[in-house]
């Protein structure tokens, strides 16, 4: 675990390198944000040309990615137990990119509703082989802080995604948007692939070392990778690992939903033009996300030191339970400034759970299975959560908008709310179980 007395540390080895992978990780997954959720700023300009209703937009952001995505996530996983895990991720940066640029040569909603597929199938290797990196690159007390700056992937992609996406779609069009997000992401694969390294699986759980040692680069055993049925057989035995992926599906319904409607909702409700919507909603999940999530993993790393790990779930519970009334303010307030202000709040309560829920499943397998377990609780999160809430809200929408017109996506949002609420109790539930269920 650290250098031999007399040996200078190897560049790969200083401590500094940790936070450059950790960075170049983070900036992946904010071109994994930025082309995932891309389509939401450019849903009007699409349901303009080419007359799609709120439905085959749900579909088109839901389960057209969520399917492959949630699936392909599980094999992908299980190579990269085997694997070297910077190669799957590099690839994969690769594949959901160039699947983005073809989004923008689309003719109708079959091209268009083929090309999300395959923004999927490549994001499915770009979340779970990551989650093992940052735990194999950090020791246990500073996890769920590292998984939480991982995860400003979430709010700086989604934030970036509007803001270019919105000012692309407007200078340009909503075809240029899609081909030049798309080629940015393809040319940092190669860079990331050259410059992060994968370091050893397990080595900061076999002996904790100071915050300050190395971290060992070399390669992982090939022998220690576990089969499906080893992992799940774990898996399945532990509840907290149930309600900790189910609670954060449910948030994720509306999570996902409303980033993905609500650039709509301020175009028909408030009236915001497209450069104007794209500023406005790259504030809130910029500055919202990244101060909820850096929160959520600072409060579980300094309350769940020791034996207390029911911290891990207690954190964003109560974070769900204090966003509900909230959004629901910031929706009727007729000042938009003051709206914006408003939804900073929820915005950062609603993604608190990041680094605390992923840090609580990676101690729930040893180490050699971890990028397994993610897979199977992104498999859960992401499939209902993207699956169910993007197409809900819009079918919802849908089928209000003989009696409330404009204001439909306005009553779809309200319903939405109240998956927060459900994901509340089952956190609650899961911090029960989770220090009987933990792996140190």
């Amino acid at each position: 675990m650290t250098t031999p007395a007399g040996t200078a540390p190897t560049p790969l080895e200083r401590p500094a390198y940790r936070f450059y992978a950790l960075g170049m990780l983070m900036v992946v997954y904010t071109f994994n944000f930025i082309d995932r959720q891309v389509l939401a700023i450019l849903a009007p300009y699409i349901q303009a040309e080419m007359n799609f209703t709120d439905g085959q937009l749900g579909l088109l952001g839901g389960p057209a990615f969520a399917i492959v995505y949630s699936t392909f996530a599980l094999p992908i996983a299980w190579l990269a137990d085997r694997m070297s895990r910077t190669t799957i991720i590099a690839s994969s940066l690769a594949v959901w990119s160039g699947f983005t640029a073809l989004c923008g040569l689309a003719t109708g909603f079959t091209f268009l509703f083929a090309s999300r597929m395959g923004v999927g199938v490549g994001e499915a290797g770009g979340v779970a082989p990551s989650y093992s990196l940052v735990s194999d690159y950090f020791p246990k007390a500073q996890r769920a802080r590292a998984l939480a700056v991982y995860s400003f992937g979430v709010p700086i992609g989604t934030g970036l995604g509007y803001l270019f996406g919105g000012l692309l779609a407007a200078a340009i069009d909503w075809r240029a948007a899609f081909i030049i997000l798309g080629l940015a992401g393809v040319l940092l694969a190669p860079i990331f692939k050259l410059t992060v390294r994968d370091p050893i699986r397990g080595g900061y759980d076999r002996a904790e070392p100071t915050a300050d040692a190395p971290v060992n680069v070399a390669p992982a055993p090939v022998q220690q990778a576990a089969s499906f049925g080893q992992v799940w057989a774990i898996l399945l035995k532990k509840p907290s690992f149930w309600f900790l992926s189910f609670g954060a599906a449910c948030s994720s319904v509306y999570g996902y939903g409303a980033a993905f409607w609500l650039p709509s909702f301020f175009q028909r409700s408030l009236g915001m033009d497209g450069a104007e919507r794209a500023w406005y909603m790259a504030g809130i999940a910029l500055f919202g996300g990244v101060i909820g999530i850096w929160l959520g993993g600072w409060l579980a790393d300094k309350l769940g030191k020791g034996v207390k790990r029911a911290a891990y779930p207690m954190v964003p519970a109560v974070g769900f339970i204090i966003a509900v009334p909230l959004f629901f303010l910031a929706m009727n307030v007729e000042d938009k400034w003051l709206a914006f202000f408003l939804f900073l709040i929820p915005q950062a309560l609603s993604l608190a759970w990041l680094g605390p829920v992923i840090t609580a499943i990676q101690h729930l397998v040893p180490s050699h299975m971890r990028s397994t377990a993610s897979a199977s609780f992104l498999l859960i999160n992401n499939l209902v959560g993207i699956g169910l809430g993007i197409y809900l809200l819009g079918a919802v929408s849908d089928y209000l908008t003989p009696r409330f017109a404009e204001e439909a996506l306005r009553y779809s949002l309200y319903v939405g709310q109240w998956f927060y609420a459900l994901a509340a109790i089952l956190l609650f539930i899961s911090a029960r179980s989770l220090r009987r269920d933990w792996v140190d």
